[in-house]
């Protein structure tokens, strides 16, 4: 699956690509090495110490997240031979997710990067299924866990419910007859929510009915649900954005505020009266920053008149730039990382515009309609 989650701590480079780990991870490394180490490893190898069972409940735990990571490894492997960059693979409650820069160039990338997960997990199933054939005892009870496990795995994934791995195999399909990725991809989307709406019910229904299991369905499906909702939604920006360049939809005739000007000056005579939600901050005609009602509100009402602008401006980052040739749905991504309301378009020093959020959500709630 590909994807991105906050939350999470790196915890090594593989290939080049950080490996995170979700906080929900340790929840359900938790819940998998206490679930081995009290029901399936004494009932498969009983006479054994407790010490034992949670060891090898521990070690099987490990193994197991170890092949989701090598699971979506696969997928990234895959991607860089199409020039595709890797940010991330986080490992998180229902598995793993990996974090590309870009979507697959055609449909036939699209199916190779999705095909090689789930490719993957029936590689380790058949490595674990023959460790288990040399070995006896409680460590063949563990290598047929592993095995089975990496089984199930990749049939799950091979479900045509987007954003699963057979979800994008589906996508390919779709945008390889249509050739419209946009479309393809509201399709997909569209049959994983049918499908996670299928797991919720059903879950439901085992909870009524004493099925074990029923909980856990419920939230497989949510997170799919979910997942595949905002895969559509994001499939509609890009393409009510597709063509759109910053320079198509930024702000150009900018109103400027000095750092020398205190706060009372400013709020009064610019928040107040253009009711913008930040303003650049220049001098000498050097962009120097921006000041937003976030910093001004950090400051006592009564210190406004004492306390200028250059106290508590953001100063510019670089990463806070944006070329006014760029893709509009590229500055999107970028404030959404940054977690900032707007990019600068600069000539030099100068500034040249801005293009903030507000600025998308408006051409978008116009197109859309």
């Amino acid at each position: 699956m590909n994807g991105s989650l906050q939350g999470a701590w790196k915890i090594g480079t593989v290939m080049g690509i950080p490996i995170r780990v979700h906080f929900t991870w340790f929840i359900v490394f938790g819940l998998i090495t206490w679930s081995l180490s009290t029901l399936y490893f004494p009932k498969a190898a009983p006479d054994l110490p407790v010490t034992s069972y949670w060891l090898k409940g521990a070690l099987a735990a490990l193994l197991l997240f170890a092949s989701v990571a090598f699971h979506e490894l696969a997928h990234c492997i895959v991607a860089k031979r199409y020039k595709i960059s890797i940010e991330s693979i986080t490992l998180f409650i229902f598995g793993g997710v990996s974090r590309m820069k870009s979507e697959p160039p055609h449909p036939r990338a699209e199916f190779n990067i999705a095909i090689a997960g789930p490719l993957s997990s029936f590689f380790l199933y058949a490595l674990f299924y023959f460790i288990s054939m040399g070995v006896s005892g409680s460590m063949k009870t563990l290598f047929i866990y592993l095995a089975q496990i990496n089984l199930i795995i990749g049939i799950f994934n091979l479900i045509p419910g987007f954003p699963l791995d057979g979800g994008r195999v589906l996508r390919a399909i779709l945008w390889s007859k249509n050739k419209n990725f946009f479309s393809a991809t509201q399709k997909a989307a569209g049959v994983g929510r049918k499908i996670a709406l299928f797991f919720v019910f059903f879950g439901l229904f085992s909870l009524f009915t004493g099925v074990p299991g029923g909980l856990w369905l419920m939230l497989i499906g949510w997170f799919l649900f979910t997942a595949a909702q905002a895969s559509y939604q994001q499939s509609a920006l890009q393409e009510y954005l597709f063509g759109v360049k910053v320079k198509d939809l930024m702000v150009r005739d900018l109103i400027n505020v000095s750092p020398s000007l205190s706060l009372e000056e400013v709020v009064n005579n610019y928040f107040l009266k253009y009711g913008y939600g930040g303003f650049p901050v220049v001098e000498d005609g050097k962009y120097l920053g921006i000041i937003t009602l976030k910093e001004i509100k950090g400051i006592p009402k009564n210190a406004f008149e004492d306390t200028r602008v250059r106290e508590v401006y953001l100063k510019h980052k670089k990463q806070w730039e944006i070329s006014a040739e760029a893709e509009a749905i590229k500055a999107l991504e970028s404030m959404l990382r940054e977690d900032t309301g707007r990019l600068v378009v600069k000539k030099g020093a100068s500034i040249q515009g801005l293009i903030t959020r507000n600025g998308i959500a408006r051409y978008v709630q116009i197109i859309g309609k």
